[in-house]
Parts: C-alpha cells; sequence; structure tokens
C-alpha cells in the first residue's frame, strides 16, 4: 500500500519518515522545527513534523511513543497512542510529554514518536437487554492477575 504525503513547507528538508528495519511496524516521525523546543519537567510540547498524510479510507494513524526515548529520558507521547483519521490534511504533530527531572531538548531532526498504519472496522452500536456471559464477568482493572 502506498500512503502519500506533502511538506507543509517545501524549504524545511525533513528525513522522510521510514522503517528502520525489515519487520518494523513504525516509521520514525523527526521533528521538523528550525528551533530548539525545550520540554521542562512534567510538561508537554506540540513538535511539528511538516507531514500533511493522506491516509486512505478505512485506515488511521497512530502516533506512538518511541522506546529509546521513554527509557533513557521519560520521553512519551501524551496522548498515546494519537489518531491521524483518514480525512485529517493538516500537519501531523506529536505531543511530547517530559516524565523526567530535568529538561529534554527537542532539536530539528530528532527522531520523536513512531506512526504506524492500521486498518479499523466501524461499528453500529445496537442497545441490548442482555449481553453473553464470560467467565471474566464485570472483572476490571487487575482482576486477571498481573
Amino acid at each position: 500500500m502506498e500512503l502519500k504525503f506533502k511538506l507543509v513547507d517545501e524549504k524545511i528538508k525533513i528525513k522522510i519518515p521510514k522503517y528502520q528495519s525489515k519487520d518494523s511496524a513504525g516509521m520514525d516521525l523527526c521533528s521538523s522545527s528550525k528551533k530548539d523546543i525545550v520540554i521542562p519537567p512534567f510538561q508537554s510540547q506540540l513538535i511539528p513534523t511538516n507531514l500533511i498524510l493522506e491516509i486512505p479510507k478505512g485506515y488511521e494513524g497512530q502516533i506512538r511513543p518511541r522506546s529509546g526515548l521513554a527509557l533513557k529520558h521519560n520521553i512519551t507521547v501524551l496522548n498515546s497512542p494519537g489518531t491521524i483519521d483518514s480525512d485529517y490534511r493538516g500537519e501531523v504533530k506529536v505531543l511530547l510529554y517530559n516524565l523526567g527531572n530535568k529538561d529534554f531538548v527537542v532539536k530539528f531532526g530528532d527522531r520523536i514518536a513512531q506512526l504506524i498504519i492500521s486498518k479499523y472496522e466501524k461499528v453500529i452500536l445496537k442497545q441490548a437487554r442482555k449481553l453473553s456471559n464470560t467467565k471474566r464477568g464485570k472483572g476490571g482493572y487487575g482482576s486477571t492477575g498481573l
């Protein structure tokens, strides 16, 4: 499947998202901000990517954290996974959050998140008087153990 894209600003030469290995599920998104963006501890910043995507109908883009940023710098994507709908034609931006104790600086070209394109199904909600029983039943958070 092809994924069409265009740049918000043709003069800003960004790294085009790509898979880093043969079996990678996600492509890295990079910062397109010419100015360093500082994210203080326990705060968030919206990071531009200079990308506009044309995601096919029936698919969504998911913005997910990069494991290395999480492990080494306590940086995550605040609304993870963020969803890019197929009818959105604005710039893809990433809401990074700093869970660490010191400032984190995002520089131009830094890999900041992963983009995964995923197929989805639409459903029709139908109210019912009774639902099927399961072994788990109403068990919620932590009910199935660690």
